[in-house]
């Protein structure tokens, strides 16, 4: 059993992503952040247990916003590693409609447990591929989610435009647009959870514009509307997305989203790399959110998201580890620190600061899942942390806890908890036998390849 009231108390550093300070720590109970402590100052009343955090930096519980677990049984293959996003994506495709439910497990347990071990407390996938045999692919996910304990918002993906028709993916991994909607409606009805502390949320997410028709885009978009869901797609990723818009539709990405009725609070886009000053005035203006993901932006050579023009617009900006196919890792840390990096080449070192990353990759990537309730410690807010030390050679030296997380390199939370529970204890997953899923993901990976 978990003890009720807990006090993390006096934690060497902490980072709350919203300029209150709390170096006497934090109180739980039940859950739920009831107290944040000043200098001197203990719990307001009796707590069940003491958690010593004089040797740890404490975080919000990252939020992961943009991912595609079962790439995990496609990292580093050879073939494609050193190719751009469209050969990369036909040379995989016949690859991933060899997926089964088996191999999904597995694939999905693997990245929820590599971000859950980076501090990631809430993770969104973008599950696009339904192979024959596959139909249940969202409700394998959900399993694995409840069984590491952490929260997610997992996205009924889709691809309804073939080769056949002009798309990008092989006919046999699309769906018709009747089974996709049919689909997302059972599981909103059964799965989709509202108001805080939810665990399970649903999204809708066509895949992206060279992969789905504009009516699979409008549909999604009535019926996110209708159900109160979000929406989520890949937009502006590389300059022949672009141009793929511009032949097909005869319109530019931001356009074509507008004329599908995507253009709103609801939605959140993985990548936003190629927009124009009038394309983020925009999308600024009517809230769209942003995921950044530099990691594979910088892998398939695709291009860096002008983050700080968006913000300045009115757009949200969030992180996301994308797929492990094009990373190749499910480290939330580790993402961090490249935004950092790569942003610092776009924008400067002054203006890209680690307490700016770091609010992306919490504060804001729970705005773009639309999340109140996790994202920041603060009064009211879900107890999901993220507790690292500065015990490792990588640290030595180093004066500045927050900073050091990223500059340094940190990529292994100490402990991780979830809704008050610890779910990652002296780096280790409670519960989760390591060793034994690494052999079977492997073994899977490789019969995956073999065909």
């Amino acid at each position: 059993m978990t003890a009720s009231r807990i006090w993390i108390k006096k934690p060497l550093a902490i980072f709350t992503a919203n300029d209150v300070p709390a170096p006497g720590g934090l109180v739980i109970d039940d859950g739920v952040i009831v107290e944040l402590l000043d200098v001197g100052q203990s719990p307001s009343a009796p707590v069940d247990s003491t958690f010593d955090a004089r040797e740890h930096v404490v975080l919000p519980g990252l939020i992961n916003t943009h991912h595609h677990f079962y790439q995990t049984l496609t990292r580093a293959w050879g073939p494609v590693v050193n190719q751009p996003l469209f050969p990369w994506l036909k040379t995989l495709y016949p690859v991933w409609a060899r997926l089964t439910p088996e191999r999904l497990e597995l694939a999905s347990k693997v990245a929820l447990a590599e971000l859950l071990l980076s501090g990631c407390t809430t993770a969104a996938d973008h599950h696009y591929l339904f192979p024959d045999g596959l139909e249940n692919a969202i409700d394998i996910q959900i399993e694995a989610v409840r069984e590491l304990g952490m929260r997610a918002m997992l996205t009924r993906g889709s691809m309804s435009l073939g080769e056949a028709e002009g798309g990008l993916p092989p006919q046999h991994t699309v769906q018709t647009a009747e089974a996709i909607l049919e689909d997302s409606e059972r599981l909103i009805a059964r799965y989709h959870q509202r108001g805080d502390g939810a665990q399970i949320q649903i999204a809708l997410a066509p895949c992206s514009p060279f992969s789905v028709t504009p009516e699979i885009m409008r549909a999604s978009a009535a019926l996110a509307e209708y159900h109160d869901v979000r929406l989520h797609t890949h937009l502006a990723e590389t300059l022949d997305e672009e141009e793929f818009c511009k032949q097909r539709f005869g319109l530019r990405t931001v356009d074509y989203l507008d004329s599908v009725g995507w253009l709103s609070k609801r939605t959140w886009l993985a990548h936003g790399i190629h927009f124009n000053d009038d394309e983020i005035a925009r999308l600024g203006k009517a809230g769209t959110g942003i995921c950044h993901c530099p990691c594979s932006n910088m892998r398939l050579a695709s291009g860096i998201c002008p983050t700080l023009a968006l913000e300045a617009a009115g757009a949200p900006i969030g992180l996301g580890v994308d797929g492990s196919a094009s990373n190749d890792a499910s480290n939330m840390m580790l993402e961090a620190r490249q935004a950092l990096l790569i942003q610092r080449l776009r924008y400067g070192a002054e203006q890209i600061t680690p307490d700016r990353v770091l609010g992306w990759a919490t504060r804001g990537s729970a705005n773009l899942l639309g999340r109140t309730d996790v994202g920041e410690l603060a009064i009211g807010k879900q107890a999901d942390l993220a507790l690292f030390k500065l015990d490792e050679l990588r640290f030595s030296g180093s004066h500045d806890p927050i900073a050091a997380l990223l500059l340094c390199g940190a990529d292994r939370a100490d402990r991780v908890m979830v809704g008050g529970r610890w779910r990652v204890i002296d780096g280790q997953i409670e519960g989760l036998d390591v060793a034994r899923l690494i052999a079977n993901h492997s073994q899977a990976a490789r019969d995956l390849i073999a065909g």
